[in-house]
């Protein structure tokens, strides 16, 4: 399994709209490409003073289903423009990680 790992800011005026995009329209979008291989995909906010980061981690069974996804240069960022409309900034490329113990839950 690949974990890919993924952050953007935004300012903390722009923060409620970018996670209404990445909920609304980014996450559901990408669910409806029903790639094979693809798991899920996780947001989490953290706030500062200034800004707002927000992590996607998503789950694929390997880099062949990541590359299903964005192409052959796995690494690159997937950032559509109504995300980009509100993020003040944002990694071009995301990181990939093998996963070498996952725990059940309970």
């Amino acid at each position: 399994m690949i974990c890919r790992i993924w952050k953007g800011w935004t300012t903390v005026e722009n923060a409620t709209a970018y996670e209404h995009v990445v909920r609304g329209e980014v996450i559901p979008g990408i669910e409806a490409m029903e790639i094979a291989g693809f798991r899920h995909i996780d947001l989490m906010r953290r706030d500062g003073a200034d800004e707002v980061e927000f992590q996607t981690i998503m789950w694929f069974d390997s880099l062949a289903s990541i590359e299903a996804f964005v192409g052959p240069d796995s690494e690159i960022s997937h950032v559509p423009a109504a995300a980009r409309a509100v993020l003040k900034r944002f990694d071009a490329r995301a990181a990939h990680y093998t996963v070498i113990d996952r725990r059940p839950q309970g």
